[in-house]
């Protein structure tokens, strides 16, 4: 079985030879720097997927190494829109910032009782391990690096709908440039999540908030939707 790995120092894809017999992809890698290449580098935590340090690209999509099978004629790729340390271990610090830039968390903290149905609203949300997949594969990050960026909205979501947040309002207000109206929903960061986190969905229930609080969407002025022409200049005549 063999599989090619983008290596940093050349910019070429360097193609490994391993055992056939079903692993993943984090034991390749270590099989690989430890009997072929020492030189071969990337990043590994819990190797259990709770901590999100082994995402990477396969094939063009992302995945985590811990739980990726390897296929033959895999190609592995670091994450986009990651400065490039060396080979598949990228800077997660720039992306992270996005969390201080929608300040996700409480900002105004007041009592509040609990029932299941609100912890059901952001259950899912707080599974998020921050392995970056969807800040990966979002597009508007190739034409927007400044956009807040998928988990970072869907943290500004989890405490928007918290009955402990007083000030959701503050929230939203940080969401606005750069953020919610700047995802194109195209729902290529709900598809890579391997938490099954819905971020396009959260987006959309923020732009819904974000409504409420007296925002509108900036492109919507904008648009066209054309005039109608019944000819003559009037109605019939």
């Amino acid at each position: 079985m063999k599989i090619k790995i983008l290596r940093s120092q050349t910019n070429t894809h360097q193609e490994y030879t391993l055992p056939d017999g079903e692993t993943t992809l984090l034991k390749a890698l270590t099989h690989i720097k430890a009997t072929q290449d020492a030189t071969l580098t990337f990043s590994a935590g819990c190797r259990a997927s709770v901590c999100g340090t082994c995402a990477v690209r396969v094939n063009g999509r992302e995945k985590l190494s811990c739980a990726y099978k390897v296929q033959d004629g895999d190609i592995i790729e670091p994450l986009q829109y990651h400065p490039v340390l060396r080979d598949l271990k990228v800077d997660k610090q720039p992306a992270k910032k996005t969390l201080s830039t929608s300040t996700a968390w409480l900002h105004s903290f007041q009592e509040a009782a609990q029932n299941h149905a609100d912890e059901k609203m952001s259950e899912r949300q707080t599974d998020c391990i921050l392995c970056d997949s969807c800040y990966s594969a979002c597009p508007v990050l190739a034409v927007n690096p400044d956009f807040i960026g998928p988990f970072a909205l869907t943290r500004a979501y989890r405490y928007s709908v918290d009955k402990r947040e007083e000030n959701v309002k503050g929230i939203i207000d940080n969401i606005q440039s750069n953020g919610v109206w700047d995802c194109t929903l195209c729902g290529e960061c709900t598809a890579v999540c391997p938490k099954g986190i819905d971020p396009k969905m959260d987006i959309t229930m923020l732009r819904s908030t974000s409504v409420q609080q007296g925002y509108e969407d900036p492109s919507f002025s904008q648009m066209s939707f054309g005039t109608p022409d019944f000819g003559g200049g009037g109605f019939g005549f």
